[in-house]
């Protein structure tokens, strides 16, 4: 386990060292989201923490122009910069400041793509995060949302998961533990993510590096984040994101069965 453990935190550093500066650039983006009027409480104010998941495609942008399709009012924001763990957020000065910005709805709290896969690493690096978080959040009264992430296409080798199914089982394991310790709410991504990968594998999620997602990966995870927030379907709406839509019925399909069919098993509010 140290031996998996080392090569997990080795990969982070390599990736922290050869992230792009475009990446950087793109630290804390959220689209044209609009911004909540004074005094509107049916705007959702919604913050996300995370890394370049949450930042590539704009998925708090995205998100956004979804919930406007459906009648909603979203101001977003984040704090995503390449390669970044829950721990870093912890860490940084910018943290803070930030959630005390604004009055937040749901704060999205995603993990580094890897650590949440491997046990030691969530175990001492993650769980603790969450936990910090968490409580920040909550002293606020606002609602953390855990964003349960997929796993890589090729799965995580070096740790003992060789392929996509046995990596995501991992995420999927190391999320729900601590959801079901602190009865924190969960956006099932990764999950919505298999089942669509299995049911349709013509629809293809990631992009060329197997980790990131491609436009209908982060359309699905905002469909995911739809129903998770608003509690209803994404089905139907005339948001698709330049996708088709056949493809985009079948995403907004896929969150809604797998958040609405029984929210509670997700934690959600």
């Amino acid at each position: 386990m140290k031996a998996h453990h080392h090569s997990l935190l080795s990969r982070l550093r390599t990736i922290a060292l050869l992230a792009p500066l475009a990446l950087l650039v793109l630290s804390g983006c959220s689209g044209a989201a609009p911004t909540c009027p004074p005094g509107d409480g049916s705007c959702l104010r919604i913050l996300f923490i995370g890394n370049s998941y949450t930042y590539v495609n704009d998925l708090p942008g995205t998100l956004a122009s979804l919930a406007q399709a459906g009648g909603h009012t979203v101001q977003t924001d984040s704090l995503a910069t390449g390669g970044a763990t829950l721990a870093d957020h912890i860490a940084d000065p910018a943290t803070t400041p930030k959630l005390d910005s604004l009055k937040w709805d749901f704060v999205v709290l995603q993990e580094q793509s890897e650590i949440p896969a491997v046990e030691s690493s969530r175990e001492y690096t993650m769980y603790p995060a969450v936990r910090t978080l968490v409580d920040m959040v909550r002293k606020r009264d606002e609602t953390p949302i855990l964003f349960m992430t997929w796993a890589h296409r090729d799965g995580l080798p070096d740790n003992g998961m060789p392929d996509y199914e046995s990596m995501q089982r991992s995420i999927d394991s190391g999320y729900l533990a601590i959801a079901a310790e602190l009865l924190a709410p969960v956006a099932p991504v990764g999950v919505t993510w298999f089942v669509v990968r299995r049911e349709n594998p013509d629809i293809d999620l990631w992009q060329d590096d197997g980790s990131h997602p491609s436009t209908a990966g982060t359309y699905l995870a905002a469909c995911v984040f739809y129903a998770a927030m608003f509690r209803q379907s994404p089905e139907g709406l005339s948001f698709t994101d330049g996708l088709s839509t056949g493809t985009a019925a079948i995403l907004q399909k896929a969150a809604a069965v797998n958040v609405l069919s029984n929210p509670a098993q997700w934690w959600l509010p």
